[in-house]
């Protein structure tokens, strides 16, 4: 006798299920829980249509072959960067950003080049989003010579997408996109929380038991953040987040989890007419003529995070002027708003520049939201340009991360920080003492060391001309 439908309440945010509605949930929000029922006709563990379940017995892990050698290339070495080496068989990736930011385009790229890479490849992309039709206009703008191992199927019911995988056994799986998927066990409609919830479990199911990598579009929230119930984020093995402006073309590819590899690398793109152009020199195309070029310009500062094993250089602009409200604005771009009242605050107590009256703007030229607090020194050199009105030289860089203290803290990756800005012209690079004590940094380039923020303000505004300051 099939169960009886019951109804639930599930949290919009987290995903928990309560009996009862609730105004608060447990997980902090209010207003999240929403009336879903769920159909009884069909067990949640019983086996997926078309494919056979697997069942599970011990086995030696001396025995169990490894993955490292089965990845698949997807022919854009920036994405495998980001991936670790390429696609894991078996693995279940969820890329996630804000609409038009690229990430449709992305994967449809990558379906051309993994089912043309030879015989036997064949790609089924699965769109809930739009028609066949709409992905050929694409595809050709893309490539003119589309391979024959590319599929198309425009469905949103996962019973018929994994029936469908089970018969053609493709070597690559898209899902454009989860929110627009739906499972008959579930009576609540396509993008709620248990039907994205359950639409997740199926394809990692699936994603194990026919040993075919999956690929999984998701959408985000207004605030940037993963949209549907955190425990997505949990069954996946790659969670890829790509970010951008829209006043900008470059493209940022982040790894917020990778069960594979490292989450510390980053993939860049540039948006073209053709499509997503791999970026191979980040750096030179954000500095824009800073670095070999000459001059020197008033609040602006050049800093470098490294990402990865791969540094990147960029150019900090700030901005002061004096406020006419009781409380001073503190406005970042590309830059955690938390961390710069804290330099700010050091500056005040430690450097003794006034910034009390004056209102603070700062901005990462290029649209970059660099990770870490590498860029602290070069935000605080910016700052303390444009409040004392000295410029600093273009061929400039800093590194460091600055203390509540005002000391200078190290930085990961300060050699190749430097060897970087002396393949772009710099001349000086101002790092933490214990950075620069380090002897892979003798290269052809003047590298300062600096114990605390005083120490490298001191340096600059000798090199400036300001040391009475």
């Amino acid at each position: 006798m099939a169960k009886k439908a019951q109804t639930v309440y599930v949290c919009n945010e987290c995903g928990y299920e309560s009996p009862k509605w609730m105004g608060q949930c447990i997980c902090g929000a209010w207003n999240s829980l929403v009336e879903e029922r769920i159909g009884g006709a069909q067990s949640k563990n019983a086996p997926l249509s078309g494919v056979a379940a697997k069942v599970g017995r011990p086995v030696r892990l001396s025995e169990v072959g490894s993955i490292e050698r089965d990845r698949i290339d997807t022919g854009i070495d920036e994405l495998n960067r980001v991936l670790g080496g390429g696609i894991v068989k078996g693995s279940l990736t969820l890329i996630a950003g804000e609409p038009g930011i690229g990430k449709s385009t992305l994967i449809l790229q990558t379906a051309i080049s993994v089912a043309g890479a030879g015989a036997g490849s064949v790609v089924l992309y699965v769109t809930g989003e739009e028609s066949e039709a709409q992905i050929r206009m694409r595809a050709d703008r893309l490539s003119s010579n589309l391979p024959d191992g590319l599929m198309i199927m425009s469905e949103t019911n996962t019973g018929e997408i994994l029936a469908a995988a089970a018969e053609i056994s493709p070597a690559f799986l898209i899902i454009d996109s989860i929110q627009t998927m739906y499972s008959e066990a579930l009576d609540s409609s396509p993008g709620s929380v248990s039907q994205v919830r359950a639409c997740a479990s199926e394809l990692m199911r699936t994603a194990k038991a026919l040993d075919i990598p999956v690929f999984i579009v998701a959408h985000v929230t207004k605030t940037g953040e993963l949209a549907g119930p955190k425990i997505i984020e949990h069954l996946v093995d790659v969670v890829l987040q790509f970010t951008g402006e829209r006043d900008h073309d470059l493209r940022i590819l982040r790894s917020n989890k990778n069960r594979f590899g490292t989450t510390s690398e980053i993939g860049a793109f540039e948006m073209r007419g053709t499509g997503l152009a791999e970026v191979k020199d980040i750096s030179g195309s954000l500095l824009d003529g800073a670095g070999a070029g000459s001059g020197a310009a008033e609040g602006a500062a050049c800093a470098a995070v490294c990402e990865g094993n791969r540094p990147l250089l960029f150019e900090i602009q700030a901005l002061t002027a004096s406020t006419g409200q009781s409380f001073p604005r503190r406005t970042p771009l590309g830059v955690d708003l938390a961390r710069l009242n804290m330099i700010i605050a050091v500056l005040e107590r430690k450097a003794k520049v006034n910034l009390f009256t004056r209102d603070v703007y700062v901005n990462v030229a290029g649209g970059l939201k660099p990770d870490g607090t590498s860029a602290d020194l070069a935000v605080a050199l910016a700052i303390c340009s444009s409040a004392e009105g000295f410029a600093i030289p273009r061929n400039l860089l800093a590194a460091g991360e600055i203390g509540l203290t005002g000391e200078l803290r190290p930085v990961r990756g300060a050699d190749k920080i430097v060897r970087e800005a002396e393949k772009l012209g710099f001349s000086t690079v101002i790092l933490p003492k214990r950075n620069a004590a380090s002897p892979q940094n003798a290269a052809g380039i003047n590298v300062i060391p600096a114990a605390n923020l005083m120490d490298a303000l001191g340096a600059v505004r000798r090199l400036t001309g300001n040391a009475a300051r």
